[in-house]
């Protein structure tokens, strides 16, 4: 058994301990730290400054009206971004040009809405960016008669339908017909009808034509128009060349019997053009709800379909909008560690903005806790070799000094020997300081024997 200690040594363990931190000099440690803080204050302004806040907990995005393809899109996200506690606040709109025109404006209150290719013109698009194309709005042309048409000039002289105003079907539709030199005002007479409107009137012989996009072209209103006598969908045989015209459309084949095997319709190949609909946010959009509108959109529109292979969209497809950096890093990486690692968005978002902070700070004080032992040993030694100068000063003196001057010269040296015995002085440098003293000693005695 270990023999207990005594008082005695409790006593001189306490005093040992506090000799030691009695020699510490907490000035010249204070100094020594001072560069070191100096950068973590620096480094922390710098983190605050550019560091993201706290993703707000409610986003609104512009839709479509009431029970359109992307007010019910919109839906599926609330529900999906309600498990994160996020609310997604819904906001009906006239179509795609009217969520454009929602989003330009930064008054508007609205982050992130629903966009079909082709729609910006001349609209101002600065400050927007794309999160990804969620899907093909496929340009589907219905017209009535026997004849076989290939290319939109042929609709030059008839009544067609392009879309109600306000959608991106109809903006499209004027675009396309007009690199086809048919425009508003000329012999073809444009109407602005479109969805089931347009379908009806078609099918009773009151227009010729009719384009049908997006929500007007429905499977179900697709189907009843191709099961229709006398109604055929335009077969685009310049699908190639609209595609490397206008960056925005992508070339679609719809092959023969996808509709109905049985009656095999549509009896043959069908070439569509297609623009796609995109997920456009502005672009101060919080980095976390970017990855979760993504992940979302993701679970949505990443089945097949008709038009579309398994895990095609969300897909990062610049066309007129640039692809915002967040979105990019997602599509390459996917959602940081900590969103998907099982934590609540809330504490991941806490902890993920947290690491921000730190890690510039940690990595100043890795190398800074090296420097500073090496920062306060350089205080200590100067402070020595500052009482060696006086010292070497006082000895060059002590050879040529008379008799009046001996007691100033000794009173000199007590004055040195004094400031000497006042150092705080670190153990580790305990020898450098009796070596001082020792030459105190050593001056003292050649000037007594002088004297």
């Amino acid at each position: 058994m270990a023999n207990p200690l005594k008082p005695s040594d409790l006593k001189q363990s306490a005093i040992n301990i506090k000799t030691r931190f009695v020699a510490i000099s907490w000035r010249d440690l204070a100094i020594s730290f001072g560069p070191i803080a100096l950068l973590a204050i620096v480094a922390i302004w710098l983190a605050i400054k550019f560091i993201h806040p706290a993703p707000p907990s409610t986003i609104t995005i512009s839709t479509g009206s009431e029970n359109s393809s992307f007010w019910k899109i919109a839906e599926k996200y609330r529900t999906i971004l309600a498990r994160n506690g996020i609310k997604l606040k819904i906001v009906s709109s006239e179509g795609s040009l009217d969520n454009l025109k929602k989003l330009s404006d930064p008054h508007s209150g609205i982050d992130v809405g629903f966009v079909q290719g082709g729609v910006a013109g001349d609209l101002p698009i600065d400050g927007l960016v794309s999160l990804g194309s969620i899907s093909y709005v496929p340009v589907s042309v219905f017209y009535r008669g026997h004849e076989r048409l290939d290319r939109l000039s042929e609709l030059r002289g008839k009544r067609v339908a392009i879309g109600v105003p306000g959608s991106g079907s109809r903006v499209l539709a004027l675009t396309l017909l007009k690199a086809n030199e048919i425009e508003l005002g000329g012999s073809t007479e444009l109407l602005d009808m479109g969805g089931d409107e347009a379908a009806q009137a078609l099918t009773d012989g009151s227009i010729d034509a009719a384009f049908l996009m997006g929500d007007s072209a429905s499977p179900p209103t697709m189907v009843k128009l191709l099961h229709t006598p006398g109604i055929s969908l335009l077969d685009f045989s310049q699908a190639g060349a609209y595609a490397r015209r206008f960056s925005y459309l992508n070339e679609l084949k719809i092959p023969r019997g996808l509709f109905d095997l049985g009656k095999n319709i549509p009896s043959r190949d069908i070439r569509l053009i297609a623009p796609t609909a995109e997920l456009i946010a502005r672009d101060d959009l919080h980095p976390a709800l970017s990855d979760m509108l993504i992940d979302a959109a993701k679970e949505v529109h990443s089945g097949a379909n008709v038009l579309q292979h398994a895990g095609e969209f969300p897909a990062p497809l610049a066309h007129e909008f640039p692809i915002s950096e967040d979105a990019t890093r997602y599509y390459k990486s996917g959602k940081s560690f900590f969103y998907r690692s099982g934590l609540p968005f809330w504490l991941a978002s806490l902890v993920d903005r947290t690491l921000v902070v730190l890690l510039p700070i940690i990595l100043l004080l890795i190398p800074g806790f090296k420097l500073v032992p090496l920062l306060y040993g350089w205080r200590i030694k100067s402070r020595i070799y500052r009482w060696y100068g006086a010292l070497i000063t006082l000895e060059r003196a002590v050879a040529t000094h008379t008799e009046e001057e001996q007691a100033d010269l000794l009173q000199r040296l007590d004055r040195i020997e004094e400031g000497v015995n006042r150092m705080k002085m670190p153990l580790a440098f305990a020898d450098q300081f009796y070596v001082l003293r020792e030459h105190i000693g050593f001056v003292r005695a050649r000037l007594q024997s002088r004297g």
